[in-house]
């Protein structure tokens, strides 16, 4: 599928959290029309993890004044090659997965390897980390725009859906 048919989902099934903390939010499928099917669906689903991704990184971005580079990704969902295009277009910026996916383990047995000394310093543990693929921006900037302003109105209508008393 090669795009969202106009399709935003915002998995706010208890809040949004950052950089919005709005407990009241809920989830929502927005720009539904009789023309979009299940792929479309599927589509805007992996499309919010991108766009999550780049909320996170902006507010990272604004509160520290360093823009990002590149992303370094790990974890189960990088073995979905469309959602690392994804999130390179979204952010605008390479998106990196290392030959070891599962690096949150790796950095735990890292950090036992240089406590008992097994590794010497923090030099001694670059030399494992090696790329498996790259992915870089190929979308055109104005769509990047366009797709992010509308994740962003899927996101606000989210908001305050739950009421407070």
């Amino acid at each position: 599928m090669d795009d969202n048919g106009g399709v935003y989902f915002v998995p706010a099934f208890s809040g949004l959290y950052a950089p919005y903390w709005k407990d009241s939010a809920r989830g929502v499928i927005v720009g539904l029309t009789r023309y979009v099917t299940k792929a479309h669906l599927a589509r805007a689903v992996l499309e919010a993890t991108a766009f999550q991704t780049r909320d996170v990184v902006s507010a990272m971005e604004a509160d520290s004044g360093i823009p990002l580079r590149q992303l370094r990704t790990d974890g189960g969902m990088v073995v979905n090659e469309l959602l690392m295009q994804m999130q390179a277009n979204t952010l605008n910026c390479p998106v990196v997965r290392p030959k070891i996916r599962e690096t949150t383990a790796l950095g735990a047995a890292y950090a036992a390897g240089l406590g008992c000394g097994f590794y010497k310093d923090t030099d001694d543990l670059t030399q494992h980390w090696s790329i498996d693929k790259t992915w870089d921006p190929d979308i055109d900037p104005k769509e990047r725009g366009r797709q992010y302003r509308q994740w962003k109105k899927a996101v606000y209508r989210s908001f305050d859906w739950e009421e407070t008393d």
